[in-house]
C-alpha cells in the first residue's frame, strides 16, 4: 500500500468515527484500522527518512 492510500484510509476511518450513527463496534473497528494505517504511514516515512540520510552521507 502506498503512503497516499494509507493516508486516505486513515482519513476515511477518522470521518467514520465522527459520525453520530456509528455503533461502538463499528467505531472500534475503524479505530483499529486507523491505527494500522497510521503505523503504515509512519513506517513509509521512517524508511524514506533513512534513505535520505544515507544519500546525504554519501554526498559528503
Amino acid at each position: 500500500m502506498t503512503f497516499e492510500e494509507s493516508m486516505k484510509n486513515l482519513e476515511e476511518m477518522s470521518e467514520k468515527i465522527k459520525r453520530e450513527d456509528i455503533t461502538l463496534e463499528e467505531a472500534i473497528k475503524c479505530y483499529e484500522e486507523g491505527i494500522k494505517c497510521y503505523e503504515e504511514c509512519n513506517k513509509i516515512l521512517s524508511d524514506a527518512r533513512q534513505k535520505i540520510e544515507i544519500y546525504e552521507k554519501g554526498a559528503e
